[in-house]
C-alpha cells in the first residue's frame, strides 16, 4: 500500500477542546501510521471509488423506503455491539461502547440539553445498515459532496479517487459541478452512510430532536466542510449558524474516545427516558 502522497490530516486543523496541545490532537484520526491503517485505508479506497452521484441516488431509492426493519432506539443502539468500524484509525471495539462514552461526554459539560445527551448516544446507530448487509465503505467514514468536486481535504485525496468516473466527468468535476452557489448544504447529496441514513429516519418517524441535534448527525461526518474548511461555496447562512453546533458536537465523539468503558447497564434508564422524551416507541428503519 503507497501513502507516500498522504499528508498530515486537515481535519486536525480544528479542534475546540484541544487548542494548543497538539500532542493529543495527533493521538486522533491518524490516517498515517497505527496497527490499523491498512484496513481503513482499503476501506477508504472502495468508498472513493465507487460512491458516485448515481450510486448515492440508487441508495436513497433503497433506503428511504424504511421497510427494512422495526425496533426501538435502545435496541438499535445495542445492536452496534455486533459492529467495529472499519474506517475507525482510533478504536478497535464494539460502536454501542463509543454511544455511550460520546453522550455521557456531552452530559457532563451540557447538563441542562437532554436533547444533546440523546444525539451523543444515537449518532452513530445509521451504521446499523453494515449489519444488513451494506458494505461498510458505504455506511462508515468521513462523507464528501457528490456531483462536484471532489475537494482537497477529503481525506486519501490523492490516492483513492482515481478509478473514480465521476473524477472525470466533466458534469461533476468541477467547482460547482451540479450545483449552485449557496446552495444550502440540504440541497446537496453527500456520499451515502449512516449520517444521512438517521437523519432520515429521525425525520419519517417524527422524532423530535431539535433541528441543532438533527443537523449534527446530519452532518458529523463531514469532516472536509466543518474542520477541512472546504465546500463553503456551497453553504448558506443556515449552515454557517449550524457549524459551530456541529464541532461541539464533534470534540465529544473525537476525545471521548478510550478504552476504559461505561458501565452501559447503569447508564441504560437515563437514557431509554431522553430516548422516550425524543423518539419514542417503535421506529421504522
Amino acid at each position: 500500500m503507497m501513502l507516500s502522497n498522504v499528508g498530515p490530516d486537515p481535519s486536525l486543523a480544528y479542534r475546540p477542546n484541544l487548542e494548543g496541545n497538539e500532542s493529543k490532537q495527533k493521538d486522533y484520526r491518524n490516517f498515517e501510521n497505527g496497527s490499523l491503517i491498512d484496513r481503513v485505508f482499503n476501506t477508504y479506497k472502495l468508498m472513493h471509488t465507487n460512491q458516485t452521484l448515481d450510486f448515492v441516488k440508487q441508495k436513497h431509492s433503497k433506503w428511504t423506503s424504511f421497510n427494512h426493519a422495526q425496533m426501538g432506539m435502545m435496541e438499535t443502539v445495542m445492536s452496534l455491539d455486533q459492529l467495529v468500524d472499519e474506517s475507525d484509525p482510533d478504536v478497535d471495539f464494539p460502536n454501542s461502547f463509543h454511544a455511550f462514552q460520546t453522550a455521557e461526554g456531552i452530559r457532563k459539560e451540557h447538563p441542562d440539553k437532554d436533547w444533546f445527551h440523546v444525539v451523543g448516544l444515537i449518532h452513530d446507530v445509521g451504521k446499523i445498515m453494515a449489519l444488513w448487509d451494506e458494505p461498510q465503505w458505504a455506511v462508515v467514514g468521513d462523507t464528501f459532496p457528490v456531483g462536484c468536486k471532489f475537494q482537497n481535504s477529503i481525506v486519501f485525496r490523492d490516492s483513492t479517487f482515481g478509478e473514480n468516473p465521476d473524477e472525470h466527468n466533466p458534469n461533476y468535476n468541477t467547482e460547482y459541478g451540479i450545483y449552485k452557489p449557496n446552495c444550502g448544504l440540504n440541497n446537496v447529496l453527500m456520499s451515502w452512510g449512516h449520517d444521512e441514513y438517521l437523519y432520515r429516519v429521525l425525520k419519517y418517524n417524527n422524532c423530535s430532536i431539535p433541528e441543532e441535534g438533527l443537523f449534527m448527525i446530519r452532518f458529523h461526518s463531514f469532516y472536509p466542510w466543518h474542520s477541512g474548511g472546504d465546500y463553503m461555496h456551497l453553504c448558506n447562512d443556515k449552515d454557517l449558524h449550524m457549524m459551530p453546533w456541529v464541532n461541539e458536537f464533534n470534540k465529544f465523539d473525537l476525545y471521548t474516545k478510550s478504552t476504559d468503558m461505561p458501565d452501559v447497564e447503569k447508564l441504560k434508564p437515563y437514557y431509554q427516558s431522553l430516548i422516550d422524551k425524543y423518539c419514542p416507541g417503535i421506529l421504522k428503519w
